[in-house]
């Protein structure tokens, strides 16, 4: 993002350069009011991490005979789970007090001598949940390696007495669900542990603090954005080349299937003055300990003009430096540069925590991983900070951990920017720019979400229609 990490000695050497910081204002966000979330799973062990559930039902009507949802799971994650350990409850509403209930498995992949289903009533009731079917696996259904799913698991309910079944107040009925997609009203849980899904009756005083914003605005001067407790970089100063200007009309919102994303240019005709970069971020630095994600779209070519610049693509929280060497300053950074620079000939990621630094001399205290590969496209990043450790996710997939010698003692806001280094990557003087993209932004306090608990609070959100809420106290 925006200070370079220091390499120990036995790395290749990097260029020191000057820091200069933005002034980082404290004004309290505005909360809007919004549709609640369900409870947020506690965060599961790490072997369960990954496990996704799709769902879709042939029986879509309000009203049927027999409910039937088909479903799959998934192992998005890095390491085998024998299915044996994977439970997966659909919750729905009882026609009445005394309904009972038959499970059947019409056809499955793993085999329906292997499936089990079970008939249950969740600790906390609800007005669309006072029972769930939960389907099981024998050890006969095997393991799924990662990357791998369950196949089709094709299954049906229907009550005893084969009176309708109404499904239309159903928590986990999905009238319009005809093909597979993953369904976040469905959870599942590894050795007794919620690794995905929203279970029912979460509302309440026990509901976590969330930022969450879709970015559904018009433009960098859409109102909604100060009252959403935004704030558009604009005029001089660092990182990033001398000269240049943070331009708030490089900050746009555009459609892309049919969703709306931030669009971060980083322009330049090959001089200080021509040079423009952007940034957006919160107003308020509230936020600390927790889970921060984005799934951010890096580019390794511009969207015009020559290619070479050494530009810095980024997602991050950080609070300001009150002194040299200050040991309440805090930065946890996702860098991605597309063509090099700070001493590297090519593309390169960086996650880097950092306890504090001195701007001159230049001196720095960080920890900081690295993957020299190319990153273009769109990324689902995570960092989880807690009590012991900062965590770093790409994909779904662990990326670096740093240690609590780099947890930071204050609350920091959260940004993203786009930027040029410095010139000496291409000295072309046609004009080019670049592009950074943004999906979403997530942050949950005190709470560390594994990354298949972020995407489906996400879903959750998307599916009720929130674009926006900001639940997170002031600091």
């Amino acid at each position: 993002m925006n200070t370079p990490p220091t390499n120990t000695p036995a790395e290749n050497p990097r260029g020191s350069r000057s820091r200069l910081r933005t002034a980082l204002a404290s004004a309290a966000a505005v909360a809007m009011a919004t549709t609640a979330l369900a409870a947020l799973p506690s965060a599961a062990n790490a072997a369960a991490d990954g496990i996704v559930v799709q769902y879709r039902t042939t029986t879509s009507g309000a009203t049927a005979h027999e409910s039937e949802p088909w479903l799959k799971v998934r192992n998005t994650g890095a390491t085998s789970v024998p299915l044996s350990s994977v439970k997966v409850r659909y919750y729905f509403k009882a026609e009445s007090a005394s309904a009972a209930y038959r499970f059947a498995c019409s056809w499955a992949v793993k085999g329906c001598a292997n499936i089990t289903g079970t008939f249950g009533t969740p600790a906390s009731p609800t007005a669309t949940a006072d029972r769930y079917l939960e389907i099981g696996f024998t050890a006969g259904a095997g393991s799924l390696a990662p990357g791998a799913d369950s196949g089709d698991l094709q299954l049906r309910f229907h009550q005893t007495s084969w009176a309708p079944l109404i499904q239309s107040d159903d928590h986990s009925f999905g009238p319009r669900q005809s093909a597979y997609a993953d369904w976040p009203k469905v959870t599942a849980h590894v050795n007794g542990a919620t690794v995905w899904g929203e279970e029912p009756g979460g509302t309440g005083p026990n509901d976590p603090a969330v930022l969450f914003d879709d970015f559904d605005y018009s433009s960098h001067t859409d109102p909604r954005l100060q009252a959403n407790g935004w704030s558009v970089r604009s005029g001089s100063g660092g990182p990033g080349l001398s000269g240049a200007t943070w331009d708030p009309a490089n900050v746009t919102f555009v459609s892309q299937s049919g969703n709306s994303v931030m669009n971060l240019e980083a322009s330049t005709a090959g001089t200080a003055a021509s040079t423009e970069h952007s940034e957006f971020s919160t107003r308020s630095m509230k936020f600390k300990n927790g889970t921060y994600a984005s799934r951010v779209r890096f580019t390794d070519a511009p969207r015009s003009g020559p290619d070479g610049d050494r530009v810095v693509q980024t997602f991050f929280a950080i609070n300001d430096l009150t002194a040299p060497m200050a040991d309440d300053y805090a930065e946890y950074d996702f860098e991605y540069l597309p063509n090099g620079g700070w001493g590297e000939p090519d593309n390169i990621l960086y996650a880097t925590s950092w306890e504090t630094y001195r701007p001159e001399p230049w001196e720095t205290v960080n920890a900081h991983t690295v993957e020299r590969s190319s990153y273009a496209g769109w990324r689902d990043l995570v960092v989880t900070i807690d009590d012991d450790r900062i965590t770093y996710y790409v994909d779904g997939q662990h990326f670096a951990t740093h240690g609590a010698d780099y947890l930071p003692e204050r609350p920091m806001v959260i940004a993203f920017n786009h930027w040029l280094i410095d010139l000496a990557g291409q000295p072309s003087t046609t004009p080019r720019a670049y592009d950074q993209q943004v999906d979403y932004v997530l942050h949950v306090k005190d709470q560390v979400l594994t990354p298949s608990q972020v995407n489906a609070m996400v879903g959750a959100y998307r599916g009720a229609g929130t674009t926006f809420t900001d639940t997170v106290p002031g600091s």
